[in-house]
Protein backbone atom coordinates (compact mmCIF):
# COMPACT_ATOMS: atom_id res chain seq x y z
CA UNK A 1 0.00 0.00 0.00
CA UNK A 2 1.87 3.21 -0.88
CA UNK A 3 1.37 6.63 0.72
CA UNK A 4 -1.09 7.97 -1.59
CA UNK A 5 -3.72 5.20 -0.96
CA UNK A 6 -3.62 5.50 3.55
CA UNK A 7 -6.57 7.62 4.26
CA UNK A 8 -5.62 11.16 6.07
CA UNK A 9 -2.52 11.55 8.36
CA UNK A 10 -1.28 14.40 5.89
CA UNK A 11 0.90 15.31 7.82
CA UNK A 12 2.95 12.11 8.81
CA UNK A 13 3.03 10.95 5.27
CA UNK A 14 4.71 14.68 4.81
CA UNK A 15 7.18 14.18 7.24
CA UNK A 16 7.81 10.54 6.01
CA UNK A 17 7.89 11.31 2.22
CA UNK A 18 10.35 14.56 2.97
CA UNK A 19 12.92 12.73 5.06
CA UNK A 20 13.50 10.24 2.11
CA UNK A 21 13.14 12.78 -0.57
CA UNK A 22 16.28 14.39 1.46
CA UNK A 23 17.79 11.32 2.69
CA UNK A 24 17.07 12.30 6.24
CA UNK A 25 15.37 9.07 7.53
CA UNK A 26 15.59 9.07 11.30
CA UNK A 27 17.05 5.40 12.18
CA UNK A 28 13.82 4.90 14.55
CA UNK A 29 10.63 5.41 14.87
CA UNK A 30 7.30 5.65 16.99
CA UNK A 31 4.21 5.78 15.78
CA UNK A 32 1.59 6.57 18.40
CA UNK A 33 -1.90 6.41 17.71
CA UNK A 34 -4.99 4.50 18.34
CA UNK A 35 -5.95 1.31 16.52
CA UNK A 36 -7.30 1.95 13.07
CA UNK A 37 -5.63 5.12 12.20
CA UNK A 38 -3.56 3.81 9.70
CA UNK A 39 0.01 3.16 11.72
CA UNK A 40 0.37 -0.35 10.53
CA UNK A 41 -0.59 0.94 6.91
CA UNK A 42 2.02 3.94 6.87
CA UNK A 43 4.64 1.49 8.34
CA UNK A 44 4.09 -0.81 4.75
CA UNK A 45 4.20 2.43 2.78
CA UNK A 46 7.21 3.26 4.30
CA UNK A 47 8.83 -0.59 3.73
CA UNK A 48 7.72 -0.43 -0.26
CA UNK A 49 8.74 3.29 -0.60
CA UNK A 50 12.00 2.35 0.73
CA UNK A 51 12.67 -1.12 -1.36
CA UNK A 52 11.06 0.48 -4.55
CA UNK A 53 12.62 0.08 -7.67
CA UNK A 54 11.51 3.02 -9.01
CA UNK A 55 12.87 4.67 -5.79
CA UNK A 56 11.63 8.02 -4.97
CA UNK A 57 8.93 8.93 -2.18
CA UNK A 58 6.26 6.97 -3.47
CA UNK A 59 6.67 3.82 -4.07
CA UNK A 60 5.04 2.29 -7.19
CA UNK A 61 3.12 -0.71 -5.64
CA UNK A 62 4.03 -2.74 -8.29
CA UNK A 63 7.12 -3.82 -8.72
CA UNK A 64 8.86 -7.32 -7.66
CA UNK A 65 9.71 -5.26 -4.21
CA UNK A 66 6.84 -3.81 -3.75
CA UNK A 67 4.90 -6.97 -3.98
CA UNK A 68 7.10 -8.76 -1.50
CA UNK A 69 6.37 -6.82 0.50
CA UNK A 70 3.04 -6.86 0.14
CA UNK A 71 3.19 -11.03 0.49
CA UNK A 72 4.97 -10.66 4.03
CA UNK A 73 8.12 -12.45 2.41
CA UNK A 74 10.41 -9.37 1.71
CA UNK A 75 13.98 -10.80 3.88
CA UNK A 76 14.84 -7.53 4.79
CA UNK A 77 11.58 -6.42 6.04
CA UNK A 78 10.12 -8.12 9.16
CA UNK A 79 7.35 -7.53 11.56
CA UNK A 80 6.71 -8.57 14.95
CA UNK A 81 3.80 -9.34 16.42
CA UNK A 82 3.25 -9.84 20.24
CA UNK A 83 3.49 -13.86 21.25
CA UNK A 84 0.45 -13.95 23.49
CA UNK A 85 -0.15 -11.18 25.80
CA UNK A 86 3.43 -9.68 25.00
CA UNK A 87 5.97 -9.78 22.94
CA UNK A 88 9.16 -11.66 24.35
CA UNK A 89 12.63 -11.54 25.09
CA UNK A 90 13.19 -14.37 22.55
CA UNK A 91 11.45 -12.56 19.95
CA UNK A 92 13.65 -9.36 20.34
CA UNK A 93 16.92 -11.76 20.09
CA UNK A 94 15.23 -13.72 17.40
CA UNK A 95 15.48 -10.36 15.13
CA UNK A 96 18.87 -9.07 16.41
CA UNK A 97 20.01 -12.51 15.04
CA UNK A 98 18.42 -12.05 11.31
CA UNK A 99 19.74 -8.35 11.46
CA UNK A 100 23.19 -9.84 12.28
CA UNK A 101 23.14 -11.49 8.21
CA UNK A 102 24.10 -9.54 5.21
CA UNK A 103 21.34 -7.58 3.85
CA UNK A 104 19.49 -9.45 0.80
CA UNK A 105 20.73 -6.18 -1.13
CA UNK A 106 21.61 -2.57 -0.88
CA UNK A 107 18.37 -1.17 0.74
CA UNK A 108 17.95 -0.05 3.90
CA UNK A 109 16.33 -3.33 6.27
CA UNK A 110 13.62 -2.31 7.78
CA UNK A 111 11.68 -3.85 11.08
CA UNK A 112 8.25 -2.98 12.39
CA UNK A 113 6.85 -4.01 16.31
CA UNK A 114 3.40 -3.82 17.13
CA UNK A 115 1.84 -3.57 20.08
CA UNK A 116 5.04 -2.07 21.30
CA UNK A 117 3.97 -1.00 24.82
CA UNK A 118 3.53 -5.14 25.59
CA UNK A 119 7.14 -5.45 25.65
CA UNK A 120 8.14 -7.39 28.21
CA UNK A 121 11.14 -5.30 30.43
CA UNK A 122 13.92 -7.72 29.39
CA UNK A 123 12.40 -7.26 26.02
CA UNK A 124 12.40 -3.66 26.16
CA UNK A 125 16.16 -4.08 27.41
CA UNK A 126 16.95 -6.45 24.72
CA UNK A 127 15.78 -3.97 22.41
CA UNK A 128 17.09 -0.55 23.69
CA UNK A 129 20.76 -2.13 23.12
CA UNK A 130 19.61 -2.78 19.85
CA UNK A 131 18.72 0.58 19.12
CA UNK A 132 22.10 2.16 20.65
CA UNK A 133 23.93 -0.09 18.34
CA UNK A 134 22.07 -0.18 14.86
CA UNK A 135 23.73 -1.81 12.09
CA UNK A 136 24.33 0.22 9.14
CA UNK A 137 20.63 0.58 6.95
CA UNK A 138 18.19 -0.54 9.35
CA UNK A 139 15.36 1.18 10.34
CA UNK A 140 12.96 0.87 13.32
CA UNK A 141 9.46 1.56 13.82
CA UNK A 142 7.59 1.05 16.69
CA UNK A 143 3.67 0.99 16.72
CA UNK A 144 1.82 2.00 19.98
CA UNK A 145 -1.33 3.10 20.98
CA UNK A 146 0.52 4.80 24.09
CA UNK A 147 4.39 5.77 23.42
CA UNK A 148 4.38 6.80 27.32
CA UNK A 149 4.09 2.56 28.10
CA UNK A 150 7.45 2.57 26.55
CA UNK A 151 11.18 3.20 28.53
CA UNK A 152 12.44 6.49 28.68
CA UNK A 153 15.12 5.67 27.07
CA UNK A 154 13.68 3.56 23.92
CA UNK A 155 11.80 6.79 23.68
CA UNK A 156 14.39 8.90 23.63
CA UNK A 157 16.22 7.25 20.81
CA UNK A 158 13.12 7.46 18.50
CA UNK A 159 11.34 10.12 16.72
CA UNK A 160 7.39 10.24 17.51
CA UNK A 161 4.72 10.50 14.78
CA UNK A 162 1.57 10.91 16.32
CA UNK A 163 -1.31 9.38 14.43
CA UNK A 164 -4.77 11.55 15.28
CA UNK A 165 -8.36 9.52 14.57
CA UNK A 166 -9.04 10.11 10.96
CA UNK A 167 -12.32 12.94 10.39
CA UNK A 168 -15.28 11.19 9.62
CA UNK A 169 -15.70 12.46 6.70
CA UNK A 170 -12.55 11.14 5.47
CA UNK A 171 -13.38 7.37 6.63
CA UNK A 172 -17.01 7.63 5.04
CA UNK A 173 -15.79 8.29 1.60
CA UNK A 174 -14.24 5.41 1.64
CA UNK A 175 -16.00 3.09 3.06
CA UNK A 176 -19.04 4.60 1.10
CA UNK A 177 -17.00 3.98 -2.15
CA UNK A 178 -16.16 0.20 -1.00
CA UNK A 179 -20.00 -0.71 -1.03
CA UNK A 180 -20.84 -0.63 2.34
CA UNK A 181 -24.39 0.03 3.82
CA UNK A 182 -24.68 4.28 4.45
CA UNK A 183 -26.47 4.80 7.25
CA UNK A 184 -23.93 2.16 9.02
CA UNK A 185 -20.87 4.02 7.46
CA UNK A 186 -22.26 6.93 8.95
CA UNK A 187 -22.36 5.99 12.62
CA UNK A 188 -19.78 3.60 12.59
CA UNK A 189 -16.95 6.54 11.43
CA UNK A 190 -18.56 8.72 14.00
CA UNK A 191 -17.83 5.67 16.48
CA UNK A 192 -14.48 4.05 15.84
CA UNK A 193 -11.13 5.46 16.28
CA UNK A 194 -9.65 4.78 12.88
CA UNK A 195 -10.85 3.49 9.33
CA UNK A 196 -10.00 0.10 9.77
CA UNK A 197 -11.81 -0.35 12.97
CA UNK A 198 -14.78 1.70 11.73
CA UNK A 199 -15.28 -0.93 8.98
CA UNK A 200 -14.85 -3.75 11.57
CA UNK A 201 -17.73 -2.34 13.33
CA UNK A 202 -20.11 -2.08 10.12
CA UNK A 203 -19.57 -5.97 9.64
CA UNK A 204 -20.24 -7.13 12.63
CA UNK A 205 -23.87 -8.40 12.74
CA UNK A 206 -24.86 -6.82 16.13
CA UNK A 207 -23.89 -3.43 15.07
CA UNK A 208 -26.74 -3.33 13.06
CA UNK A 209 -28.88 -4.71 15.77
CA UNK A 210 -27.75 -2.52 18.44
CA UNK A 211 -28.49 0.68 16.13
CA UNK A 212 -32.08 -1.07 15.29
CA UNK A 213 -32.84 -1.34 19.07
CA UNK A 214 -31.50 2.56 19.37
CA UNK A 215 -34.15 3.86 16.88
CA UNK A 216 -36.73 0.94 18.48
CA UNK A 217 -36.52 2.71 21.93
CA UNK A 218 -36.26 6.19 20.27
CA UNK A 219 -39.85 5.47 18.78
CA UNK A 220 -41.15 3.80 21.26
CA UNK A 221 -40.55 6.82 23.68
CA UNK A 222 -42.33 9.00 21.41
CA UNK A 223 -45.45 7.12 22.56
CA UNK A 224 -45.10 6.92 25.85
CA UNK A 225 -43.05 5.66 29.30
CA UNK A 226 -44.97 2.61 29.01
CA UNK A 227 -44.40 1.59 25.52
CA UNK A 228 -40.64 2.77 26.18
CA UNK A 229 -40.09 0.10 29.11
CA UNK A 230 -42.03 -2.29 27.24
CA UNK A 231 -39.10 -2.45 24.47
CA UNK A 232 -36.19 -2.35 27.13
CA UNK A 233 -37.43 -5.06 28.54
CA UNK A 234 -36.80 -7.25 25.29
CA UNK A 235 -33.65 -5.30 24.16
CA UNK A 236 -32.07 -5.67 27.77
CA UNK A 237 -33.01 -9.66 27.31
CA UNK A 238 -31.59 -9.73 24.18
CA UNK A 239 -28.58 -11.45 23.61
CA UNK A 240 -25.80 -9.59 21.68
CA UNK A 241 -27.73 -6.57 22.33
CA UNK A 242 -27.71 -7.06 25.62
CA UNK A 243 -23.87 -7.70 25.80
CA UNK A 244 -23.57 -4.07 24.03
CA UNK A 245 -25.58 -1.84 25.86
CA UNK A 246 -22.39 0.65 25.67
CA UNK A 247 -22.94 0.89 22.33
CA UNK A 248 -26.47 1.61 22.78
CA UNK A 249 -25.99 5.22 24.55
CA UNK A 250 -23.08 6.02 22.54
CA UNK A 251 -25.43 5.53 19.59
CA UNK A 252 -28.34 7.47 21.70
CA UNK A 253 -25.79 10.28 22.28
CA UNK A 254 -25.26 10.77 18.17
CA UNK A 255 -28.88 10.75 17.76
CA UNK A 256 -29.43 13.49 20.42
CA UNK A 257 -26.75 15.75 18.36
CA UNK A 258 -28.68 14.76 15.06
CA UNK A 259 -32.29 16.16 17.11
CA UNK A 260 -30.21 19.62 18.09
CA UNK A 261 -28.88 19.95 14.42
CA UNK A 262 -32.44 19.18 13.11
CA UNK A 263 -33.55 22.11 15.21
CA UNK A 264 -31.16 24.00 13.80
CA UNK A 265 -31.93 22.72 10.08
CA UNK A 266 -28.70 21.40 9.66
CA UNK A 267 -29.79 18.39 8.09
CA UNK A 268 -27.01 17.98 6.09
CA UNK A 269 -25.18 16.88 9.81
CA UNK A 270 -27.41 14.31 11.06
CA UNK A 271 -26.30 10.52 10.96
CA UNK A 272 -29.39 8.21 10.89
CA UNK A 273 -30.02 9.40 7.34
CA UNK A 274 -32.46 7.01 7.09
CA UNK A 275 -34.45 8.38 9.89
CA UNK A 276 -34.94 12.08 8.57
CA UNK A 277 -39.34 12.05 8.26
CA UNK A 278 -39.50 10.30 11.65
CA UNK A 279 -36.62 12.29 13.37
CA UNK A 280 -38.06 15.70 12.01
CA UNK A 281 -41.27 15.91 13.78
CA UNK A 282 -39.46 14.29 17.43
CA UNK A 283 -36.56 16.76 17.44
CA UNK A 284 -39.64 19.72 17.72
CA UNK A 285 -41.16 17.51 20.62
CA UNK A 286 -38.57 19.11 22.92
CA UNK A 287 -36.06 21.94 23.35
CA UNK A 288 -32.68 22.16 23.17
CA UNK A 289 -31.90 21.76 26.53
CA UNK A 290 -34.20 18.47 26.91
CA UNK A 291 -31.60 16.83 24.39
CA UNK A 292 -28.62 18.11 25.69
CA UNK A 293 -29.44 16.24 29.06
CA UNK A 294 -30.49 13.11 27.74
CA UNK A 295 -26.67 13.24 26.07
CA UNK A 296 -25.39 13.63 29.19
CA UNK A 297 -27.07 10.85 30.55
CA UNK A 298 -26.19 8.67 27.86
CA UNK A 299 -22.85 9.40 28.83
CA UNK A 300 -23.62 8.51 32.97
CA UNK A 301 -25.73 5.10 31.71
CA UNK A 302 -22.43 4.14 30.20
CA UNK A 303 -20.34 5.03 33.52
CA UNK A 304 -22.73 3.26 35.24
CA UNK A 305 -22.05 -0.14 33.01
CA UNK A 306 -18.84 0.21 33.72
CA UNK A 307 -20.02 0.06 37.37
CA UNK A 308 -21.15 -3.55 36.78
CA UNK A 309 -24.84 -1.77 37.72
CA UNK A 310 -28.05 -3.69 36.36
CA UNK A 311 -28.07 -3.13 32.77
CA UNK A 312 -31.85 -3.06 32.46
CA UNK A 313 -32.18 -1.10 35.65
CA UNK A 314 -29.53 1.64 33.34
CA UNK A 315 -31.66 1.27 30.86
CA UNK A 316 -34.65 2.01 31.89
CA UNK A 317 -33.59 5.03 33.88
CA UNK A 318 -32.36 6.48 30.54
CA UNK A 319 -35.18 6.10 29.15
CA UNK A 320 -37.01 7.73 32.00
CA UNK A 321 -34.79 10.99 31.12
CA UNK A 322 -35.51 10.66 27.86
CA UNK A 323 -38.89 10.46 28.59
CA UNK A 324 -38.25 13.99 30.20
CA UNK A 325 -37.81 13.05 33.88
CA UNK A 326 -35.11 13.36 36.01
Amino acid sequence: MPFRDIPGQDRVKAQLQTALRTDALSHAYIFEGLRGTGRRAMAHALAQALHCVEGGEEACGQCAECRKIDNGNHPDVIRVDPDGATVKIDQVRELQKQFSYKASGAKPRIYTIDSAERLTPQASNALLKFLEEPGAGTLAVLITENAQALLPTIRSRAQLLKFPPLPPDAMEATLLGEGHPPALVRCAVRLAPGLDSARELIQLNWFAEIRNAMLQLAKESARGFAASMLAAQAVAGKGETSEHLDMLFDLFALWCKDMIALQRKQTDTVVCIDQLEFYAKQAMSKPTRHWVSVMDEALRAKRRLRGHANPQLVLERFLFALQGGT
